[in-house]
Formats: C-alpha cells, sequence, structure tokens
C-alpha cells in the first residue's frame, strides 16, 4: 500500500521566508457551507501557507446552489481571512491541486463511515498524482454530527438550523424558500 498515515507531528507547520510555501486544497461541494466546514477552513488556514477552498460539482448531489453561489457564500463567512483563495474544481480534485501548487489535499473526517470512502480516495489520488498528499483532519467534536445533507432536510422540515450554518448560508435557505424550491 502506498497511502501511509501522517502523524500530525509531521504536518509541516507554515513555511517562514525563503523556504516553499505550504499549500492544500480543500476540495468539498460546500451545499450548503456549515459551520463544520468553516472550522476547518480555519484550522487549515492556520497548518498552511495557503489554503485553496475548491467548490466543486458532485455527480452524486443534486446541489441546491450553483457553484457560483457556493463560492460566494464562502468568500463572504472567510472574510478577513488572509491566505485563503477559493476556486470551483471542474474535473479531477488532484489536478486541480497540482493546477494551484497544491502539495497536500486536506480533508475532514466526522466519523468511521466517512474514513472507509476518504481513505480510498486518498490512495486513488496518490496513485494519480504521488506527489500530492492527503491531509485528514478530525471534526471538531461539536460538529461530528453536522453534513450539508443534513442540514437541508431538517430546514426543509421547518427546523431552526442558524446554529449550524453561517448568516449568509441562511439567508440564503430563506431566499430559496421565498422563490418556492
Amino acid at each position: 500500500m502506498r497511502g501511509r498515515f501522517i502523524s500530525p507531528l509531521e504536518i509541516p507547520m507554515p513555511s517562514t521566508v525563503g523556504s516553499t510555501p505550504r499549500i492544500a486544497l480543500y476540495p468539498g461541494s460546500f451545499d450548503g457551507l456549515t459551520f463544520g466546514h468553516l472550522d476547518l477552513i480555519k484550522r487549515g488556514c492556520k497548518l498552511f501557507d495557503r489554503l485553496v477552498v475548491g467548490v466543486a460539482a458532485n455527480s452524486r448531489k443534486n446541489p441546491w446552489f450553483t457553484a457560483e453561489e457556493r463560492m460566494e457564500h464562502i468568500h463572504l463567512c472567510t472574510a478577513g481571512i488572509p491566505n485563503i483563495e477559493i476556486i470551483q474544481i471542474e474535473g479531477l480534485t488532484v489536478k486541480a491541486a497540482v493546477d494551484h501548487g497544491a502539495q497536500f489535499i486536506l480533508r475532514g473526517l466526522r466519523a468511521v463511515s466517512d474514513f472507509d470512502f476518504e481513505f480510498q480516495l486518498a490512495i486513488m489520488n496518490h496513485e494519480v498524482m504521488p506527489n500530492v498528499e492527503t491531509i485528514f483532519l478530525a471534526t471538531s467534536p461539536e460538529y461530528i454530527f453536522l453534513s450539508s445533507s443534513m442540514v437541508k432536510e431538517v430546514w426543509s422540515l421547518g427546523a431552526d438550523v442558524s446554529r449550524f450554518i453561517p448568516q449568509p448560508v441562511l439567508e440564503a435557505f430563506e431566499r430559496r424558500r421565498a422563490a418556492g424550491a
């Protein structure tokens, strides 16, 4: 097996002057952006010189928001974070990583059920682009249950989701409701 687990002690801290900047791609559909996503973005920005947040199309999901809307949500919710770039991913995530100079792909793990899929994906990405490593961060405990799909479902059934998603995303949900979607 070519993939390996990387201890948190092995994750390079942001570089110092003169060294190669450490760049990571954090891909996802982000349909709707949750506080769990924001937590990983903020933590990733502390670990890397630059974090590229990649909004991807996911053929297995039916998005509520366009890629442009999702990028705008991320932009609004990360204002003030200086080392972030927001892009749209079309095609292979690992190719997008290379195209944007990323040596790492950052992925969050909520539960054991996430691990199986994410580990297989990390191995495949490593086979395609051996110079790109996947870094897994455990989700903060307060967000371990949180997924965009679940938030959308409970919101559709009338629940208050304001403690799960940032205000700009909540406003986008309400505009969706007002439009009859």
